[in-house]
């Protein structure tokens, strides 16, 4: 039995035998506020609220920076449904004799200090209000004064001064210790002269004094495995299939380096604190960057932004779904943004066996997946997926499961996702779409599993564009589903094709049935009057679009403007009478998507 529920058994059996009341079960009891580990951009919270039987509770959000004195809404905290899927164990958002409370507040400034307040109201009793000092983080940044040391291509020796620098990988990995700095100067590096023929890095940094391995700027540092110059009995280990080892190591830096030649580049698993940046990873092997199989108290806070991961997946697909992938992460307070992931089977790629939550990836350029662009697959809490740019995928955002949310896909563009843009599939619970711009060939958004159960997932102010058969078609069974308030465009058939069984013809005759449209219903618009940029729904799945063509912002006088319903947080600093529909307002710049350009002096 966990504390809070321990505590409540202690307080109803102290209460009846002083012949007090037991609390109704009706109304709420609250737990304990949990913040999440915070990010650049966002902050969140859990709590667990006892109670609440007859499940009217709820949990308004307020916040403003430190010194304010305005209050600015935030979006209300989820109610976390237990994940329906039998196989999955979801602790964090299950609490007996109650429910967990869960979310987060977006589009904050790094490094800067808020406060949030929690109101909790209940009709039944037990109202109450918290208020938390939080603050966001920043990109990290490299100390003053680090040890600086030199490196170059070899095999042993050196003292790692310019004049005598440190030979070869394992040289400078014999050498390292917490605060320096390794410039590797141009030239290639591993290729077998490292032990087992890869390099085993097991020394770690600490808090504000990483170790960090930079390109010294002469000249690229590449880091070869020559995998496929192997003898074939010494690829059968798992060492040989590893560029770089370091499981366990914390606080460990990659800049402007090549890494190529294995199956897999860097594997951290239970690692903390890793920083990749500015980095070129050739998954042509395999993957690029893995650290998983630890929990949220181990894997910490990893911060991979402004890389490029290539693979060698060519469009359409034809092999099927292939292996080769970005990034594989577990834990909480990661970062993933800025980077370009192209031909590739996943951008991002989710992992069953162990938690993620309170992590960020945005504005990511995603460009040709044949399976996923960016997965969040079994995730349990405050993921958020936003500001990216997907293209030319199977599938755009998976949620396959989310284990019980809320995780949060908002602003992205979404276009030629041959099978769908939001992959809701294996039970998912928990999901929130708004605000996106989808674009594919044929209806505008299916969900086609296998008749799994999808649950506690709403979409709003979303723009879903198509080029024929239905609007939105279900074969899921919708569990405490709403989508409301969206816009459509491009389908020939029913309007709503399929959900729970049934289907409506027209968005009025949706909107009077009260399942799909409990309030606002649907807007039909017209996708040939909709971008400023002329962009139309794609018309041939099998072309490769390019990314910098795709441009979703809206033209004025178009179907979307003003029509979209107030979303706390989400919709903020809207133009004209009301929010637009999908990811830009008129008149919005475009994000900056994938790699940024350095910045002068930055690290």
């Amino acid at each position: 039995m966990n504390r809070i529920c321990l505590a409540t058994v202690l307080v109803a059996a102290a209460s009846a035998s002083a012949g007090q009341d037991v609390p109704k079960p009706e109304a709420s009891r609250p737990g304990e506020v949990a913040p999440e580990l915070p990010t650049l951009r966002c902050l969140a919270v859990r709590w667990p609220i006892l109670g609440d039987a007859n499940r009217n509770a709820a949990v308004e959000v307020g916040y403003r920076k430190a010194g304010e004195t305005k209050w600015r809404r935030g979006y209300p905290l989820l109610r976390c449904l237990p994940d329906p899927h039998p196989g999955n164990r979801t602790p964090l958002v299950r609490v007996r004799g109650g429910w967990m409370f869960a979310g987060s507040i977006v589009d904050l400034r790094p490094q800067t200090a808020y406060e949030v307040r929690l109101r909790l109201t209940d009709p039944d009793g037990g109202g109450a209000e918290r208020t938390l000092k939080m603050a966001t983080i920043g990109e990290p940044a490299a100390p003053d004064r680090m040890r600086v040391l030199h490196v170059v291509p070899g095999a042993g020796g050196g003292t790692g001064s310019r004049a005598d620098p440190l030979r070869g990988l394992d040289a400078a990995g014999a050498a390292a210790r917490p605060g320096d700095l390794f410039l590797l100067h141009k030239g290639t590096y591993v290729k077998g002269r490292c032990r087992d023929n890869c390099w085993r890095l097991d020394k770690s940094g600490r808090p504000g004094k990483p170790i960090i391995f930079r390109a010294a700027g002469d000249g690229e540092a590449v880091l070869d495995g020559d995998w496929r110059n192997l003898p074939a009995a010494q690829r059968r280990t798992e060492p040989q299939e590893r560029l770089v080892s370091a499981d366990r190591t914390r606080h460990v830096w990659f800049e402007d380096l090549t890494l190529r030649g294995k199956p897999y580049l860097i594997v951290a698993h239970r690692g903390s604190h890793w920083v990749v940046r500015r980095c070129r990873l050739d998954c042509s092997l395999g993957k690029g960057f893995e650290s998983h199989n630890g929990g949220y108290r181990q894997s910490r806070h990893h911060f991979l932004s402004d890389n490029v991961f290539a693979g060698p997946a060519s469009w359409p697909r034809t092999k099927g779904i292939e292996s080769f992938a970005g990034i594989q992460i577990t834990g909480a307070g990661h970062t993933v943004c800025h980077n370009w992931f192209h031909h590739l089977g996943d951008g991002v790629h989710g992992q069953a066996n162990a938690e993620l939550s309170a992590c960020d990836f945005h504005n990511n350029e995603v460009h040709v997946c044949t399976d996923d662009g960016i997965e969040t697959d079994f995730c349990d809490l405050n993921v958020r997926v936003f500001d990216n740019r997907i293209v030319n995928t199977a599938h755009g955002i998976t949620f396959q499961p989310a284990r019980g949310g809320p995780v949060y896909a908002y602003r992205n563009v979404i276009y030629n996702a041959t099978y769908t843009h939001f992959k809701l599939h294996n039970h998912t619970t928990g999901v929130l779409l708004f605000h996106n711009t989808c674009m594919r060939k044929g209806a505008a958004f299916q969900i086609q599993n296998a008749g799994e159960v999808i649950q506690n997932t709403h979409s709003r102010n979303n723009l879903f564009l198509g080029t024929g058969g239905d609007g939105l078609h279900s074969v899921g069974r919708m569990r405490e589903c709403s989508f409301d308030n969206d816009g459509y465009g491009g389908w020939t058939r029913a309007f709503v094709g399929r959900w729970n069984g049934r289907s409506w013809r027209t968005i009025a005759e949706a909107r009077k049935a009260g399942e799909v449209y409990a309030g606002h219903g649907a807007h039909k618009v017209d996708p040939r009057t909709l971008c400023a940029s002329g962009l139309l729904p794609p018309d041939n799945p099998a072309t490769a679009y390019r990314n910098d063509r795709i441009d979703a912002r809206l033209k004025a006088g178009s179907d979307a403007v003003d029509k979209g319903v107030y979303l706390p947080n989400f919709s903020d600093g809207f133009q004209g009478q009301a929010a637009d529909l999908g990811a830009f307002e008129l008149g919005d710049d475009l994000p900056h998507y994938g790699p940024r350009p350095r910045r002068k002096g930055g690290n």
